[in-house]
Protein backbone atom coordinates (compact mmCIF):
# COMPACT_ATOMS: atom_id res chain seq x y z
CA UNK A 1 0.00 0.00 0.00
CA UNK A 2 1.38 3.64 -1.08
CA UNK A 3 1.86 6.11 1.92
CA UNK A 4 2.98 9.63 1.59
CA UNK A 5 6.69 9.41 1.13
CA UNK A 6 8.01 10.87 4.58
CA UNK A 7 10.64 13.78 4.21
CA UNK A 8 14.12 11.85 3.67
CA UNK A 9 17.56 13.25 5.13
CA UNK A 10 21.29 12.81 5.56
CA UNK A 11 23.79 13.02 8.15
CA UNK A 12 26.63 14.63 7.26
CA UNK A 13 29.17 13.83 9.80
CA UNK A 14 31.70 16.26 12.19
CA UNK A 15 31.02 20.13 12.16
CA UNK A 16 33.40 21.27 9.34
CA UNK A 17 33.30 25.27 9.40
CA UNK A 18 34.58 25.19 5.99
CA UNK A 19 31.86 22.55 4.78
CA UNK A 20 28.57 23.13 3.47
CA UNK A 21 26.23 20.95 4.29
CA UNK A 22 23.39 21.96 2.27
CA UNK A 23 25.48 21.03 -0.44
CA UNK A 24 25.76 17.62 0.44
CA UNK A 25 21.70 16.92 1.40
CA UNK A 26 21.26 18.59 -2.07
CA UNK A 27 23.14 16.24 -3.61
CA UNK A 28 22.18 13.40 -2.24
CA UNK A 29 18.37 14.36 -3.00
CA UNK A 30 17.49 14.98 0.69
CA UNK A 31 15.01 16.91 2.14
CA UNK A 32 16.64 17.07 5.54
CA UNK A 33 20.60 17.17 6.88
CA UNK A 34 21.33 16.50 10.29
CA UNK A 35 24.27 17.93 11.75
CA UNK A 36 26.71 18.20 15.46
CA UNK A 37 27.10 22.20 16.23
CA UNK A 38 30.48 20.47 18.28
CA UNK A 39 32.66 17.58 18.39
CA UNK A 40 30.77 14.45 18.84
CA UNK A 41 33.65 13.08 21.33
CA UNK A 42 34.25 16.42 22.88
CA UNK A 43 33.04 18.50 26.28
CA UNK A 44 33.07 21.86 24.38
CA UNK A 45 29.60 24.52 23.86
CA UNK A 46 28.62 24.91 20.91
CA UNK A 47 29.98 27.77 19.00
CA UNK A 48 28.07 30.14 16.81
CA UNK A 49 27.60 28.64 13.29
CA UNK A 50 28.99 30.56 10.44
CA UNK A 51 26.42 29.40 8.79
CA UNK A 52 23.81 30.13 11.15
CA UNK A 53 21.54 32.41 8.46
CA UNK A 54 21.91 29.75 5.49
CA UNK A 55 20.61 27.02 7.94
CA UNK A 56 17.38 29.89 9.12
CA UNK A 57 16.65 30.25 5.49
CA UNK A 58 16.90 27.02 4.50
CA UNK A 59 14.32 24.58 3.05
CA UNK A 60 15.86 21.75 4.55
CA UNK A 61 14.48 20.48 7.61
CA UNK A 62 17.30 20.13 10.13
CA UNK A 63 18.17 17.99 13.22
CA UNK A 64 20.92 18.50 15.13
CA UNK A 65 22.65 15.28 16.77
CA UNK A 66 24.05 16.09 20.71
CA UNK A 67 28.13 14.98 21.55
CA UNK A 68 28.30 11.30 22.02
CA UNK A 69 30.07 11.73 25.14
CA UNK A 70 26.72 13.40 26.90
CA UNK A 71 24.93 11.14 29.52
CA UNK A 72 22.44 12.76 31.78
CA UNK A 73 22.03 9.27 33.28
CA UNK A 74 24.91 8.85 34.94
CA UNK A 75 25.65 8.76 38.95
CA UNK A 76 29.31 10.26 38.00
CA UNK A 77 28.64 13.71 39.01
CA UNK A 78 31.60 14.94 37.02
CA UNK A 79 29.98 13.28 33.55
CA UNK A 80 26.58 14.00 34.91
CA UNK A 81 26.54 17.63 35.44
CA UNK A 82 28.40 18.66 32.56
CA UNK A 83 26.26 16.43 30.62
CA UNK A 84 23.30 18.64 31.61
CA UNK A 85 24.69 21.82 31.19
CA UNK A 86 25.91 20.31 27.89
CA UNK A 87 22.18 19.38 26.87
CA UNK A 88 20.92 22.88 27.81
CA UNK A 89 24.26 24.35 25.44
CA UNK A 90 23.31 22.54 22.45
CA UNK A 91 19.51 22.85 22.61
CA UNK A 92 19.92 26.84 22.57
CA UNK A 93 22.25 27.02 19.37
CA UNK A 94 19.90 24.03 17.71
CA UNK A 95 16.79 26.21 18.48
CA UNK A 96 19.39 28.93 17.06
CA UNK A 97 19.26 27.57 13.84
CA UNK A 98 15.58 26.65 13.64
CA UNK A 99 16.67 22.97 14.18
CA UNK A 100 13.17 20.73 14.36
CA UNK A 101 14.42 18.46 17.12
CA UNK A 102 17.96 17.85 19.50
CA UNK A 103 18.80 14.15 19.30
CA UNK A 104 20.33 12.48 22.33
CA UNK A 105 21.06 9.29 23.34
CA UNK A 106 19.80 7.80 26.18
CA UNK A 107 22.82 7.07 28.25
CA UNK A 108 23.18 4.44 30.90
CA UNK A 109 23.90 4.15 34.67
CA UNK A 110 27.45 2.22 36.08
CA UNK A 111 27.32 -1.26 36.44
CA UNK A 112 26.75 -1.84 39.93
CA UNK A 113 23.94 0.84 40.10
CA UNK A 114 20.32 0.56 40.25
CA UNK A 115 18.72 1.59 37.04
CA UNK A 116 15.95 3.44 38.97
CA UNK A 117 18.66 6.26 39.79
CA UNK A 118 19.26 6.66 35.74
CA UNK A 119 15.48 7.12 34.88
CA UNK A 120 14.66 9.91 37.81
CA UNK A 121 17.94 11.45 36.55
CA UNK A 122 16.33 11.89 33.20
CA UNK A 123 12.93 13.15 34.97
CA UNK A 124 15.24 15.37 37.19
CA UNK A 125 16.61 17.22 33.51
CA UNK A 126 13.15 18.14 32.74
CA UNK A 127 12.06 19.42 35.76
CA UNK A 128 15.26 21.25 36.53
CA UNK A 129 14.46 23.26 32.84
CA UNK A 130 10.77 23.18 32.97
CA UNK A 131 11.31 25.07 36.48
CA UNK A 132 14.04 27.63 35.33
CA UNK A 133 13.84 28.23 31.62
CA UNK A 134 9.77 26.75 30.97
CA UNK A 135 11.40 24.23 29.19
CA UNK A 136 13.50 23.18 26.12
CA UNK A 137 13.51 25.61 23.48
CA UNK A 138 13.20 22.65 20.58
CA UNK A 139 12.35 19.34 20.65
CA UNK A 140 14.52 16.95 23.01
CA UNK A 141 14.34 13.77 20.90
CA UNK A 142 15.77 10.68 22.96
CA UNK A 143 17.80 7.39 20.88
CA UNK A 144 17.16 4.16 21.46
CA UNK A 145 20.53 2.59 21.62
CA UNK A 146 22.71 -0.60 20.96
CA UNK A 147 24.21 -1.81 23.93
CA UNK A 148 24.68 -1.77 27.39
CA UNK A 149 23.07 -3.92 30.24
CA UNK A 150 22.09 -0.64 32.47
CA UNK A 151 21.42 0.88 28.84
CA UNK A 152 18.10 3.78 29.44
CA UNK A 153 16.88 3.06 26.02
CA UNK A 154 18.36 -0.29 24.56
CA UNK A 155 15.41 -2.62 25.36
CA UNK A 156 11.45 -1.99 25.74
CA UNK A 157 11.70 -2.16 29.17
CA UNK A 158 13.55 0.13 29.54
CA UNK A 159 12.51 2.64 27.26
CA UNK A 160 8.89 1.50 29.04
CA UNK A 161 10.60 2.76 32.00
CA UNK A 162 12.44 6.11 30.87
CA UNK A 163 9.27 7.40 29.27
CA UNK A 164 7.79 6.95 32.48
CA UNK A 165 10.02 9.51 33.85
CA UNK A 166 10.82 12.02 31.13
CA UNK A 167 7.10 11.29 29.09
CA UNK A 168 5.24 14.35 30.99
CA UNK A 169 7.37 16.91 29.57
CA UNK A 170 6.84 16.09 26.01
CA UNK A 171 10.48 14.08 25.29
CA UNK A 172 10.47 12.81 21.94
CA UNK A 173 11.64 9.79 20.59
CA UNK A 174 14.44 8.71 17.97
CA UNK A 175 13.69 5.13 16.46
CA UNK A 176 17.26 3.53 15.34
CA UNK A 177 16.77 0.67 13.23
CA UNK A 178 20.85 -0.41 13.89
CA UNK A 179 20.12 0.20 17.58
CA UNK A 180 17.20 -1.38 17.53
CA UNK A 181 18.65 -4.77 15.95
CA UNK A 182 21.24 -5.00 17.88
CA UNK A 183 19.88 -4.01 21.26
CA UNK A 184 17.38 -6.35 20.93
CA UNK A 185 13.79 -5.10 19.40
CA UNK A 186 12.41 -7.17 16.69
CA UNK A 187 12.19 -4.99 14.10
CA UNK A 188 9.04 -5.93 12.75
CA UNK A 189 7.00 -5.01 16.05
CA UNK A 190 9.88 -2.29 17.11
CA UNK A 191 7.02 0.73 15.67
CA UNK A 192 3.69 -0.45 17.80
CA UNK A 193 5.93 -1.57 20.39
CA UNK A 194 7.50 2.05 21.33
CA UNK A 195 4.16 3.87 19.81
CA UNK A 196 2.43 1.73 22.71
CA UNK A 197 5.78 3.12 25.07
CA UNK A 198 6.04 6.47 24.01
CA UNK A 199 2.99 7.59 21.99
CA UNK A 200 5.17 8.76 19.17
CA UNK A 201 8.07 8.50 16.93
CA UNK A 202 9.24 12.00 15.90
CA UNK A 203 12.55 10.33 13.54
CA UNK A 204 13.28 7.19 11.89
CA UNK A 205 17.15 6.51 11.89
CA UNK A 206 17.27 3.96 9.01
CA UNK A 207 20.30 2.22 8.95
CA UNK A 208 21.59 -1.44 8.31
CA UNK A 209 23.84 -2.76 10.98
CA UNK A 210 27.19 -5.27 10.49
CA UNK A 211 26.46 -7.12 12.91
CA UNK A 212 23.80 -9.76 14.10
CA UNK A 213 20.55 -9.10 15.87
CA UNK A 214 21.09 -8.75 19.54
CA UNK A 215 24.85 -8.22 19.20
CA UNK A 216 24.38 -4.93 21.19
CA UNK A 217 27.07 -3.78 18.84
CA UNK A 218 26.52 -0.03 16.76
CA UNK A 219 28.06 -0.18 13.85
CA UNK A 220 26.14 1.20 10.87
CA UNK A 221 26.16 -0.48 7.28
CA UNK A 222 24.57 0.86 3.80
CA UNK A 223 20.68 -0.37 3.18
CA UNK A 224 21.26 -2.91 1.38
CA UNK A 225 24.59 -4.37 2.32
CA UNK A 226 24.45 -5.15 6.04
CA UNK A 227 22.62 -7.84 8.31
CA UNK A 228 19.64 -6.65 8.05
CA UNK A 229 16.69 -7.46 5.02
CA UNK A 230 16.28 -4.00 3.69
CA UNK A 231 12.49 -5.02 3.09
CA UNK A 232 12.55 -4.75 7.03
CA UNK A 233 13.63 -1.56 6.80
CA UNK A 234 11.53 -0.33 4.75
CA UNK A 235 8.85 -1.89 6.74
CA UNK A 236 9.85 0.13 9.41
CA UNK A 237 9.92 3.69 7.65
CA UNK A 238 6.36 2.84 5.83
CA UNK A 239 4.84 2.40 9.39
CA UNK A 240 6.34 4.97 11.23
CA UNK A 241 5.71 7.44 9.07
CA UNK A 242 8.03 9.81 10.41
CA UNK A 243 11.03 11.72 8.42
CA UNK A 244 13.98 9.93 8.02
CA UNK A 245 17.62 10.66 8.43
CA UNK A 246 20.11 7.68 6.67
CA UNK A 247 23.37 7.49 8.79
CA UNK A 248 24.71 4.56 6.41
CA UNK A 249 28.26 4.60 5.17
CA UNK A 250 29.42 6.92 2.31
CA UNK A 251 28.71 10.46 0.28
CA UNK A 252 26.05 11.44 -1.61
CA UNK A 253 26.54 8.94 -4.76
CA UNK A 254 25.78 6.00 -1.74
CA UNK A 255 22.99 8.00 -0.25
CA UNK A 256 21.59 9.50 -2.87
CA UNK A 257 20.82 6.03 -3.75
CA UNK A 258 19.74 4.85 -0.56
CA UNK A 259 17.46 7.81 -0.67
CA UNK A 260 16.15 6.91 -4.26
CA UNK A 261 15.66 3.60 -3.10
CA UNK A 262 13.78 4.61 0.24
CA UNK A 263 11.18 6.75 -2.58
CA UNK A 264 10.24 4.24 -5.00
CA UNK A 265 9.54 1.80 -2.47
CA UNK A 266 7.34 3.86 0.00
CA UNK A 267 5.55 6.02 -3.60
Amino acid sequence: MAVAVPVLGVHVGARDDDADPFAEALASGAGAVQIFLADPQGWKAPRPHPRAEEFLASDLDIYVHAPYVLNVATTNNRIRIPSRKLLGSHAKAAAAIGAKGLIVHGGHVLADDDEAIGFDNWHKVFARQATDEGGFPLPILIENTAGGDKAMARRLEAIDKLWAAVGEFGAGFVLDTCHAWAGGIDLGTSVDAVRAITGRIDLVHCNNSRDAADSGRDRHAGLTNGEIETDALIAVVRTAGAPVILETPGGPAERGSEITLLREALA
